[in-house]
C-alpha cells in the first residue's frame, strides 16, 4: 500500500516537472526568438530603412517587453513609412459622380499602427496621447472593436466614466458578446447613475 501511494506521488511529481520543464523551455525559446528578431532588425535599421512590417514587428516585441519608449519610436517610424507609401500609391475610390476619377489613399491599414501606438502611450499612463491615437485608429477603421475597447479603457483610467460607458456601449453595438464591454458597462452604469 505504501509503495503504490509513493508511486502515485512520484508519478504526479514527474508529470508536474514535465509540464514545468516544458513551460520553461517554451518561455526561453520565445524570449530567445524575440531577442534574435530585435538584434536582426536593429542591425538592419543601422544600415538601411526598414519596412512598415519590420517597424511594426519590432515595436510589437518592445510592447510585449513593456519597453514603451522604444515601442513608440518604432510605431512612429512604421506610421511615417505607411503614410509615405500611401502618398506614393493612392488607391482609386469608386466613382460617386459621373466621370469622377478622384483618388484617395486607403487608411484602414493604419488602424493597427495607431492602436499599437495608443497602447504604448497607455502603458506609460499618457492617457491623452493614448486616446488621441485610439481615435485615429477609429478614423481609419470605424468598426475596429479592439481600438474601441482600448479607447473605453483609456477613458476609464482617465476618470471619464460617461465617455467610457458610451464607448463600451459602442463596442457592444458592434460585438454584443464582448465580455469585457458587458462587465465594464454594468460597473460604469452604477458609477454614472450614483452621484459622486
Amino acid at each position: 500500500m505504501d509503495n503504490s501511494l509513493a508511486a502515485v506521488y512520484l508519478g504526479i511529481f514527474v508529470v508536474f516537472l514535465t509540464f514545468a520543464g516544458w513551460f520553461v523551455f517554451a518561455q526561453v525559446f520565445k524570449t530567445r526568438k524575440n531577442e534574435l528578431t530585435i538584434s536582426k532588425l536593429e542591425d538592419k535599421f543601422q544600415k538601411q530603412e526598414g519596412t512598415i512590417a519590420e517597424y511594426f514587428e519590432l515595436g510589437s516585441i518592445y510592447l510585449k517587453k513593456k519597453l514603451y519608449v522604444q515601442a513608440i519610436n518604432q510605431m512612429k517610424k512604421a506610421l511615417k513609412a505607411a503614410e509615405a507609401e500611401m502618398a506614393l500609391e493612392p488607391m482609386p475610390i469608386p466613382e460617386e459622380a459621373e466621370g469622377a476619377e478622384a483618388e484617395m489613399p486607403v487608411a484602414e491599414p493604419l488602424a493597427p499602427l495607431y492602436n499599437a501606438l495608443g497602447y504604448a502611450y497607455f502603458g506609460q499612463e499618457q492617457f491623452d496621447m493614448a486616446i488621441r491615437n485610439y481615435k485615429e485608429a477609429l478614423k481609419c477603421k470605424p468598426d475596429y472593436v479592439v481600438a474601441l475597447n482600448n479607447l473605453a479603457h483609456a477613458y476609464e483610467r482617465k476618470k471619464l466614466p460617461r465617455q467610457a460607458l458610451e464607448t463600451y456601449e459602442a463596442v457592444l453595438n458592434q460585438d454584443p458578446k464582448n465580455v469585457v464591454a458587458k462587465n465594464r458597462c454594468k460597473s460604469l452604469r452604477r458609477q454614472v447613475v450614483a452621484p459622486g
